[in-house]
């Protein structure tokens, strides 16, 4: 049994008081948490073979991501700039995506392993949406990457099984008119039969889920309810309760994806069965107050992805009905050519601040509550609550110390809402998942040096985009 202390830091637990422990520690035993108090007093009762020094730092629970996707991160820095969210996906990321080889997937984890644990990430949920049945060798590339990284991983295996419409082919074809040089895919290139789009799922499932020590997961993922059967989301809850774990979906991203008029995205949702404690929805930016209401009495959750939904002008999700409502958020960084970070920390500044300007009320949102996003309210919106997201005795040793001693987080009388309002991510020293150190002193020790992950990300960018004739 390894046992482990982190000392000397300002506890920040998260658990049902969001109780601070100045001075304090962490005893962790092999992969759970053992004992968490002052410093003084678990030195005296516990013994231990590996000590870290937290050096006043915050010590605060691993970070969650809870919807985020990864192989478009060669793609950051161009290309997606003052584009609505169809020029985008068909004209960027869906054909440079698509065109992806094995060892370019397997360079785009890298990279977004080695950033999110920068930031401090310990899970993340990866909605993958471009997702080539007939070769999985571009999936099983990433998903080695995220177990050799030591972070957890939630795959979502994204599937569509209602192929387009001609109404559809001709709308993408009028899209896809602005980028001549660049090659498309077809518009149903990713579109199996229900059967087959669920058995796929599940054999991915059977092949992956649980691998890393059961740090990696896997769920289906019906993509967006525009190219989702009722039968697939039906088949989706199915899969997710026979596996016990959960599924997600992309729901009322844009005013375009909305169902109409007679009957709302998460109505339909609802009434076909799909909504509840195993369904994690993103975006849900075009949804109203009573749709707010559903979720909320459904207990399905919600990611929100600020970044991403201000980057394509989709607007504002109504985050403060739906927790008014009372219903679970999540944050997620959503595409990290469109955030264009997957660093939860820079997020939910943001979040914090914009929903406020918004609203024109200073009050409607907190820091406690954004910060609750990314720990305890992100594990509950991914079923975790019950291991992850909060410093407390028997969950995960899931945890990271941020160095708070930085002119731009002094004076800190409120170190939660000095995180919120103004740690930037790059203050996060030393991070631990399962009690193992995968980053000490700000270098990630899984994933080899930092610089040979960052040339073969760019070589990997320089040889899609010209593949694919991005311009």
């Amino acid at each position: 049994m390894t046992k482990t202390l982190v000392s000397n830091g300002l506890i920040v637990t998260q658990n049902a008081d969001r109780e601070l422990i100045p001075d304090g520690a962490v005893l962790i035993r092999d992969d759970s948490i053992a004992a968490v108090g002052p410093t003084a007093r678990l030195e005296a009762e516990y013994d231990y073979e590996r000590r870290i020094d937290a050096d006043g730092g915050a010590v605060i629970p691993g970070l969650i991501n809870a919807h985020t996707h990864v192989s478009d991160i060669i793609l950051r820095g161009a290309y997606s700039a003052d584009r609505g969210l169809y020029d985008w996906l068909y004209n960027v990321k869906r054909p440079a995506c698509v065109a992806m080889e094995p060892d370019e997937h397997a360079a785009a984890a890298a990279l977004y392993c080695t950033e999110a644990i920068q930031a401090g990430v310990t899970t993340f949920v990866e909605n993958d949406t471009e997702v080539v049945w007939d070769d999985l060798s571009g999936i099983e590339a990433k998903l080695d990457t995220y177990a050799d990284s030591g972070i957890r991983s939630v795959y979502g295996a994204g599937f569509a099984d209602d192929p387009p419409d001609e109404a559809f082919e001709s709308l993408l074809a009028d899209i896809t008119a602005r980028e001549p040089s660049v090659d498309h895919p077809p518009a149903d290139c990713l579109t199996v039969g229900t059967e087959a789009a669920l058995g796929n799922v599940e054999s991915l499932m059977d092949a992956h889920h649980g691998r890393a020590g059961g740090r990696q997961s896997v769920w289906p993922a019906p993509i967006v309810v525009e190219t989702t059967t009722t039968e697939g989301f039906q088949g989706a809850i199915r899969l997710a309760e026979e596996y016990d774990v959960m599924t997600t979906a992309h729901v009322a991203e844009a005013e375009a994806q909305t169902r109409g008029p007679a009957l709302s995205s998460i109505e339909y949702l609802r009434n076909i069965g799909y909504l509840g404690e195993r369904t994690l929805l993103g975006h849900c930016v075009q949804i109203d107050r009573g749709d707010a209401r559903i979720l909320a009495e459904s207990d399905t959750k919600v990611a929100h992805n600020f970044f991403a939904n201000m980057r394509l002008a989709t607007g504002f999700a109504p985050v403060v009905d739906l927790l008014d409502c009372g219903a679970t958020v999540g944050l997620g960084t959503d595409n990290a050519n469109l955030s264009d970070t997957v660093n939860p920390l820079n997020d939910i500044r943001a979040v914090f601040a914009a929903h406020k300007g918004f609203h024109r009320d200073a009050g409607v949102f907190d820091a406690a509550t954004a910060f609750d996003m990314v720990t305890i309210d992100g594990a509950h919106a991914i079923g975790r609550e019950n291991d992850l997201g909060s410093i407390e005795v028997g969950k995960q040793a899931d945890i990271a110390v941020v160095d708070m001693d930085h002119p731009h987080l002094t004076p800190a009388p409120d170190p939660v809402f000095a995180l919120v309002t103004g740690a930037q991510g790059f203050e996060v020293d030393t991070v631990l998942c399962a009690g193992d150190v995968v980053m000490s002193d700000r270098e990630v020790r899984t994933l080899g040096a930092t610089e040979d992950v960052l040339a073969d990300a760019t070589e990997a960018a320089e040889a899609v985009v010209e593949r694919v004739g991005l311009e």
